[in-house]
Order: C-alpha cells, then structure tokens, then sequence
C-alpha cells in the first residue's frame, strides 16, 4: 500500500466515524426560571383571549423564535414542575426522580452525587455535555462558579451556583453580578448581561462542540424578578395599559384557600398601592421574555448555519412559573396554573411531526427518560419518571391521554397536587380539598369537590394520586397508606 492509499483509507476511516458520530442527536435545553407560560406566544395562541391575555387584551409578549420550536415541534399544554420552587424542580429535570430522592427538596440544597442524570448517562455513551447558567443545586451562593460536582455536565465552567442580578461586572477576579444602576456606571467593556452572557458563552462551546456528539444545557436566570430588561427591551412594552387579573378583584381573593395565602417563600401578596408600581415589572417581565426569545433566535440561527437542525433536539422550558397579579399574588409555590405550569416546546424534525400539540397531563419528573429514549439512549437507571416518548412521536396532531394523573408538592410535604389534562386535585393538611376543572373553570375559583356531579371523578383520582404518594414515597405520609391525606 502506497502513501496515497493510506492517506485515503485514513480520511475514509475518519468520514465514516464522522459520519456515525453524526447519527448520534445532539440535545440543546433551553431552561429559563420563574417563567410564566402564557407569555409565550405559542401558548397564547392555544388558549382563549381572556386566559391569553389576563393582564389586558393585547397585554403580552410575543416570542416568534421559541414560537418556532413549537410549529416545527411539538408544543405541551399540560407539563408542570415537580415542585413549584427552583431547586427541587431543577433537581427533577435532570434526575427523572420526584426532590424527595434527589437531595434536593428545597431551595439551597446540594443534589446527591449518588444519582445518574441524563448528563452523566450520555457523558458515558460519548457525548460532549456541557452546562452554562444558574445551575441552583449547590448552595445558596451567588455568582460564584468552579463547581466541584459536575452531575455529568464534562464543561462546567460556566455553570453559575445562583443569582439574578441583571448584569455582570468582568473583574480580573472573575465576575460580579451589579444591578442596573451600578452597570450605568461602568464602562460598557466592564459589563454584560447575563442573557447575552450565557449565550455567547453557549455559541462558543456549540462552535467548539459542532462535529462530535453533544448535550448542553443553558439555563438562563431570566426573566426571574428583580423583573429589569436591558435596553432596548426596557421599553419595548412601555406603552401597555396593563389590567389587573379577573382572579385579583377582591371578591375572590377573600375566599381563596390557606394554600393561597402569603408564605416565606417570596410569594407575597399584591397591594393596591404596590399594584400600580408592579405594572411596571410586569412590562420589564415581558422586555427580559422578548430578551430571552432573541438569544433563541441566535441559537437556532446556529444551528441552520452549520447544517445541525435535523439532528438536534431542541427543547425550551422553565424550572417553574409566575403568579404575576393572579389570586392577588406574586411569584411562585402554590398549586395554581401560573406557578406550577410551565412551558415546554421541543423541535426533532427527524422523529416528531411539526405542529403536533400535546395535552396529557406530564411534570418535569417525565423529562430525563422520554429525552433519552428520544436519543435511543439505554440506560439501567431507574426512574420515577414515565417514558412517554411514544406521544412525542405518533404521527397524530394533536395526542390527549386525559386519564392520565400525574403530581406534584410542596417542598417537605404541606400540600400534594394530582393533575389530569383538564382536572386538578389539591390536598393540604390543615385545608379541605379542592378540586378543580381547568375547562370549564380555568380560572381556578370554583371547588368542585363536593359537587355529586364530580364523585366519580373526584374519587378516582384521589385514589391514584395516594397510590403515587406511597409509591414514590412522598413526605408527610403517615405511615405506608397515606392515612394524612386520606379523606371521608
């Protein structure tokens, strides 16, 4: 054999290693905090005008690249977090298992070291993983990076234990996260925002990534309060006349469930004299979700221009949501739709069908084995997560399992959530239950429980829901049948 045969031999041996690399999908996560879904305009456009725009007609952001995702892909009406709160809804993406088996229950917690993710289960079958942003699961330190534990993310350099401080002043030390004042003060070389940051930080690694395999997850710590947009997104929706929500007038806040009543977990009440100023946040909510939608915009940009669209899964979701003025509160951690649903939009055009919608009931619990299984990855990990792969790629355009119940918890087990497609039970120790039907209801006013109307439907779902309880081993059971939540 002559040098040039061996040098063609060698360059084909290296294209067709190139090539089953290729076969492998890469996965993009796209992980925003403290997101409301219904300023996602792919949501918008499924939901009835008044439940799309709550806070006004017209009243909302538009985001045409995430859009993009959900007419390519597939968009889910019905996914909700594990646990409204960041970190044990973090610690479930990742993990496939409810926060009570993570380490992770609550804010400020480190996750175990003991658990797979679906990092540390690709990082094994090759592929490049790499994490950039707020990362939530070790500690309560801000800003800070160089985390020990990589949960299978090989490039973590990037992965910021905590904080929202709108901007970043670059020091020779590393970075410090500044408010806007303090920015204005800097030189403009000095500064950046965490948005445009982590995602230039993410085309980077993408660029560096592109030939081989990979998995990266940007988590983004947006639009999470201190509610600021960076210009021009500051005023981009100056002009709203924004309304209050049906849900805040005072004859339904007066008789809302203890549940719903203010907590030490930043979820406070919404004044009269503190309304007009939070109208104002509520147009800077929508300036950082326009922000976040156009550093989508240059990740699928990216992705067109290096020929990697049909192979990479792309998914956008969130960790949680954002009462935003409903039921007369801010933030997050009760049961209600605002708080506890998220969006999720995930484009595959190799495997699912464009346009598809998706209204089974799923909690963010699902999301490690239906992405593997996605990726045609194997695994002996155990879950409490269901596969539901199958939804994602049926060739039907709309799929709707409506008795499928699934749930979710407050942190360290006050009150447990079952939810269907269309019905939602709460239960809570020291309230009575509720039961909600999210069609006729969406609202979330009206209890239902002990309408006769709703027996049959009321009992079976609490008889699943308790089955989950016990089999997942939920906090605050007393005893192996679940007697703390069972009721006459």
């Amino acid at each position: 054999m002559n040098i040039k045969q061996i040098l063609f031999s060698a360059a084909t041996l290296v294209f067709v290693a190139n090539s089953m690399a290729q076969k492998k999908p890469n996965l993009i996560i796209i992980h925003t905090d403290e997101h409301n879904f219904r300023t996602l305009s792919c949501y918008q456009k499924l939901l009835p005008e008044d439940q799309a725009f709550i806070w006004g007609k017209g009243n909302n952001s538009n985001t045409p690249n995430i859009d993009k995702i959900a007419d390519e892909g597939a968009i889910c009406t019905s996914y909700y977090a594990s646990s409204p709160v960041c970190t044990p809804s973090r610690a479930s993406l990742v993990s496939g298992l409810y926060p009570q088996a993570t380490g992770a229950p609550k804010n400020g917690l480190h996750i175990s070291e003991d658990i797979p993710t679906f990092a540390t289960i690709l990082k094994d079958k090759g592929y490049a993983t790499s994490y950039v942003g707020k990362w939530h699961l070790a500690g309560h330190d801000k800003y800070t990076f160089g985390i020990k534990y990589k949960a299978g993310f090989d490039d973590n350099r990037y992965m910021m234990r905590g904080g929202h401080a709108p901007y970043f002043q670059l020091t020779p030390n590393g970075v410090k996260g500044i408010n806007e004042k303090v920015a204005a003060k800097l030189p403009a070389d000095e500064v950046i925002h965490l948005t445009d940051y982590f995602t230039d930080k993410t085309l980077e690694i993408l660029e560096r990534d592109k030939n081989k395999p990979f998995a990266l997850m940007l988590s983004i710590p947006d639009p999470h309060t201190p509610d600021y947009a960076k210009p021009p997104y500051n005023t981009m929706y100056k002009d709203l006349n924004i309304q209050a929500p049906k849900t805040m007038a005072p004859e339904y806040t007066a008789i809302k469930p203890s549940w719903a009543g203010g907590s030490k977990d930043a979820n406070e009440a919404v004044g009269k004299k503190s309304f007009q100023k939070q109208k104002e946040a509520l147009k800077q909510y929508f300036g950082m979700v326009s922000h976040i939608d156009d550093s989508v915009g240059r990740i699928l940009k990216f992705l067109k221009e290096n020929n990697l669209e049909k192979n990479t899964i792309i998914v956008f979701t969130s960790d949680h949501g954002d009462m935003f003025f409903e039921h007369n509160r801010r933030n997050k951690g009760v049961p209600y739709e605002a708080s506890a649903r998220i969006p999720f939009v995930i484009r595959y055009p190799e495997k699912i069908k464009a346009g598809k919608v998706i209204n089974t009931a799923y909690t963010n619990v699902d999301f490690t084995p239906t992405i593997l299984s996605l990726m045609n990855v194997s695994t002996n990990a155990s879950f409490h997560g269901t596969d539901t792969s199958k939804d994602f790629l049926s060739t039907k355009n709309e799929i709707t399992d409506a008795d499928r119940l699934t749930y979710y918890a407050k942190s360290g087990g006050w009150w447990v959530t079952g939810v269907t497609d269309r019905y939602k039970l709460v239960l809570d120790k020291k309230e009575k239950p509720y039961l909600f039907d999210l069609e006729k209801d969406p609202d979330e006013l009206i209890n239902f429980y002990n309408n006769k109307a709703y027996k049959t439907i009321r009992d079976k779902m609490q008889k699943e829901l308790l089955s989950q309880l016990i089999k997942y081993k939920e906090p605050g059971l007393d005893g192996s049948n679940g007697s703390a939540y069972i009721l006459e």
